[in-house]
């Protein structure tokens, strides 16, 4: 594909090159040699540099011996720096500059420089300014809510793909860049890594995970980042350095990715039965329901994402699952939710009703750590369902399932039945 693509600017530009063999030899003499018959410098413009790489993440072996390749191939631009007027790299990755790019050590990475902050996708101001009148009945905050919220350290952005496919499928409400690509190999990492999947609503990360990784040392947070999936919510600058904390941009990719999740942790052909059954039980607040609807969702679970591990005997599985099952339909999902004692595991959002769960893998009061530390205080405004929820490893499914309700103003009411 390189010698075609180089095959293909010499036929272009007339002009060609001695050693048709090599490709770098050849970008190198291609270079010098449209320097001279143009008497100008030389741009160069390079769209998914990273192509080859990402395309075989999944095959380290591939992904390595692709990586030498294109480090050769770039690293001849260095050489040739007295012709070159411009270089511009597009990709969806950031390698660390000694993984490929060590020859070109006078590249400038604009990815969150906040000059171009808006280079990659549509403003407030472009869609008023230019698709008014293809949008003039569309709920306008919807639209934010579903396509706007990339940050790279400017005035957030739509994404441009999301808004052209909406107004051409006559401004339906669907997730038209998820569905360009399946994120199977984040899939992969975070089933590998039993990742916390609440983090992903909060994620702190210092510069290193933005700036760059290598293949050798794969991070979940710099590709999560990078292709898009997080984006940044807040920066600080603590002890001298940036912090930056990531979270899904939009309901587009909050809702796509964790039931893409599902997919692969649970029966497909159960899964929007449970999903429609979940959706009435927090809007009607049928709590007993609730308890028979989790249970069947464990009990759905293939055998086979237990087998060879101890994912099950990590609190933490049962929360990433209970998670992306609440995140997949659009209510507000707050993980590790902060108070000014402490932090519960999960926080569930509707209109006037706020759902609190505590997540136990011991045989123990499930409801007492959030009586004690009054969590439900913080939402005082709302109706309040406190949930205690104990799993158990053996039989990988809920032992004890118990609830209570908060009136507004934070008194507890007697209990209703429970299980």
């Amino acid at each position: 594909m390189l010698m075609a693509t180089l095959r293909e600017n010499k036929k272009r530009l007339g002009v060609e090159c001695h050693d048709a063999r090599d490709f770098a030899v050849c970008l190198k003499e291609l270079i010098e040699n449209v320097h001279d018959v143009y008497q100008q410098g030389v741009v160069i413009l390079i769209d998914e540099y990273d192509k080859a790489i990402l395309d075989n993440l999944d095959q380290i072996n591939v992904a390595l011996e692709n990586r030498e390749i294109i480090k050769s191939f770039y690293s001849v631009m260095k050489d040739c720096d007295r012709y070159i007027r411009f270089v511009f790299l597009t990709g969806v990755s950031k390698f660390s500059k000694t993984s490929i790019f060590s020859g070109l050590n006078n590249l400038t990475d604009i990815s969150i420089k906040p000059m171009f902050a808006q280079i990659c996708g549509y403003s407030e101001t472009d869609l008023r300014l230019n698709f008014s009148e293809l949008l003039h009945n569309v709920d306008g905050d919807k639209i934010k809510e579903w396509y706007n919220g990339y940050n790279f350290m400017g005035e957030k952005v739509f994404n441009p793909y999301d808004i052209l496919l909406f107004i051409d499928n006559d401004c339906q409400f669907k997730s038209y860049w998820f569905e360009t690509g399946t994120p199977s190999f984040l899939v992969k990492l975070i089933r590998e890594n039993h990742y916390y999947l609440p983090n992903l609503e909060h994620l702190e990360v210092d510069s290193s995970l933005i700036n760059s990784f290598d293949i050798e040392d794969i991070s979940l947070e710099s590709i999560l980042f990078q292709s898009g999936y997080l984006t940044i919510a807040d920066v600080q600058h603590r002890r001298d350095r940036y912090l930056y904390t990531l979270t899904y941009p939009n309901k587009e990719v909050r809702l796509s990715f964790t039931d893409n999740l599902l997919n692969h942790f649970v029966d497909k052909t159960q899964k929007n039965s449970i999903l429609d059954d979940l959706y009435a039980i927090f809007h009607e607040a049928h709590l007993e329901g609730l308890e028979v609807n989790l249970k069947q969702l464990f009990a759905s679970i293939a055998y086979n994402n237990f087998t060879n591990n101890e994912i099950d005997r990590y609190e933490g599985f049962y929360a990433s699952v209970v998670y992306a099952y609440f995140a997949s339909l659009g209510f507000q999902v707050i993980a590790e939710d902060v108070t000014n004692r402490s932090r519960m595991d999960l926080t569930l959002l509707t209109a006037d009703t706020a759902y609190i769960f505590e997540f136990k893998i011991r045989d123990e009061d499930p409801l007492q750590q959030i009586k004690t530390m009054r969590y439900y205080e913080k939402y005082a405004m709302y109706q309040t369902w406190i949930i205690g929820i104990v799993f158990d490893v053996k039989t990988r499914n809920i032992t004890q399932f118990v609830y209570e309700q908060v009136e507004a103003g934070g008194q507890r009411v007697p209990n209703k039945p429970q299980s």
